[in-house]
């Protein structure tokens, strides 16, 4: 498709992909609106900064990146008191045709500044990890 799509001289051609099934298989476990509006947030995030991070030269532009809700709550600090939030798992990849993949290498500097902003701007998230899982064994997304 993208080899078509650039062909044709459609910009939408370089978009990553989209899961069908839309953000619910970005959430593992139950899916509640409270749910969907987290991982929206945090993939929002990486979604920002990886393009900032590829406009300004200090790495190329993965094949798909996003974030993953874990179905899991661990303990945080808030103020002086202990809490408890959901993890959120950043995923980055390159493939050609979504078969196999790799990981992609994300810069120190912009995985601080993802988490820094997932865990400040998105209620409910106190944790961000990094998936450096190639596919296969792994698969792409997590569902």
């Amino acid at each position: 498709m993208r080899k078509v799509a650039r062909a044709l001289g459609i910009v939408v051609a370089e978009r990553q992909p989209f899961p069908g099934p839309g953000l619910a298989v970005r959430v593992l476990g139950e899916v509640t609106p409270q749910k969907i509006g987290i991982i929206r947030g945090a993939c929002a995030i990486v979604e920002e900064e990886i393009e900032q991070a590829t406009k300004e030269g200090s790495m190329d532009g993965p094949w798909q990146y996003f974030a993953v809700l874990l179905p899991l709550k661990t303990v945080g600090v808030e103020g002086d008191l202990r809490v408890y939030g959901y993890t959120v798992a950043v995923r980055s990849v390159e493939s050609v045709d979504g078969m196999t993949a790799s990981y992609s290498e994300i810069p120190h500097e912009v995985l601080g500044r993802i988490s820094t902003r997932i865990t400040n701007e998105v209620r409910g998230v106190n944790r961000v990890v990094y998936d450096v899982t190639n596919k296969p064994p792994g698969t792409i997304e997590w569902e």
